[in-house]
């Protein structure tokens, strides 16, 4: 793809959402940690549903630590792999308290040695926090840099590395959201909504309708 059309691209993303965000619901940095803990192979919707149960009565590493794995899982249980996720979140609160001084750090080393955190999850942090510019590759942008030619590559960190280049640097703090959302709605998997798609000329996708 031409960096002509890649510019494009995502000026037409910022004029239609000049502000994207997660869809995710939370009020700290700590409860989106916990979030997009709970998100990995489960729908925002979902998440949100758990957490809306959970965060009113625990909200901080102390207090859901003071919850335990088993106290916990009544508020996550309806969350696919509840229960190694309930374990990690123990864990992760456990080291937040005794290495953190119970705050989400703002570095990836720190981040990824948190239990239930990869290189996703710290993306996502580093970029909707911390206001770095990061690319955390879903199923959905991984399928979106594909399909549409804006970084093709056969793992999630080759895409995740052509994305940081090749996406003009106006564009790389949004281009996270700007991606999952049109990948989530527009450009799905099995059946896209060429029809709908915003970059519908620009886009290298050899089977769009």
């Amino acid at each position: 793809m031409k960096p002509a059309a890649r510019q494009e691209i995502f000026t037409r993303f910022r004029d239609l959402n000049p502000h994207p965000t997660t869809e995710l619901v939370y009020k700290s940095p700590f409860e989106l940690l916990i979030a997009v803990v709970l998100s990995a192979q489960a729908t925002d919707v979902g998440v949100n549903k758990a957490t809306a149960k959970l965060f009113p009565i625990a909200n901080t590493p102390e207090t859901i630590l003071a919850l335990g794995e088993e106290g916990l899982i009544p508020f996550i249980n309806t969350i696919g792999l509840f229960r190694s996720k309930a374990k990690h979140v123990i864990g992760l609160c456990a080291m937040l308290i005794n290495k953190h001084n119970g705050q989400v750090p703002d570095d990836r080393a720190s981040l990824e040695a948190l239990p239930g955190v990869g290189r996703k999850t710290a993306n996502v942090i580093l970029n909707t926090v911390f206001r770095q510019p990061t690319m955390a590759v879903d199923t959905h942008i991984f399928r979106l840099g594909n399909r549409t030619g804006l970084a093709t590559g056969k793992t999630v960190l080759d895409v995740e590395k052509k994305l940081l280049k090749n996406i003009p640097k106006e564009f790389l703090l949004d281009a996270h959201h700007w991606l999952i959302l049109h990948g989530r709605y527009v450009c799905q998997a099995r059946k896209p909504k060429c029809g709908e798609c915003i970059i519908h000329d620009l886009c290298d996708y050899k089977a769009k309708s």
